[in-house]
């Protein structure tokens, strides 16, 4: 069952407004574009209130950097090896890969942190 909601919460005025085929059919495509569960949210979000959703578009770096990371760093895989013995001794050969993996890790965070100075 839904909650309740409040009397200023609730949708019961509409408005209708004609289109054309194509029209709806553009407005439909934006709506996906822009990540609104329906048309309704979508319109609602334009016509009224302000941006609810923030659409990042991402360089091909970020997104092979993005697969990179998920690829070759899986932070539960090292933390269980390093766990599951009672004492870890890291190796010469461990702290290469940690090195990299920190290496990987920092310039990760500075191609977010170049999105993040954008979206803001």
């Amino acid at each position: 069952m839904r909650p309740k909601l409040e009397e200023h919460d609730k949708l019961e005025d509409g408005v209708r407004v004609r289109l054309t085929k194509l029209e709806k059919k553009l407005l439909v495509e934006r709506c996906r574009e822009e990540g609104y569960r329906n048309l309704s949210d979508f319109c609602r979000a334009k016509l009224v209130k302000r941006r609810e959703i923030k659409k990042v578009e991402v360089s091909r770096e970020f997104v092979i950097i993005i697969k990179k990371l998920d690829y070759d760093l899986n932070l539960n895989q090292v933390s269980k090896a390093i766990n599951s013995q009672q004492i870890y001794h890291p190796l010469a050969a461990d702290q290469m890969v940690f090195q990299q993996l920190l290496k990987e890790l920092r310039n990760c965070f500075s191609v977010l942190q170049n999105y993040m100075d954008v979206i803001e």
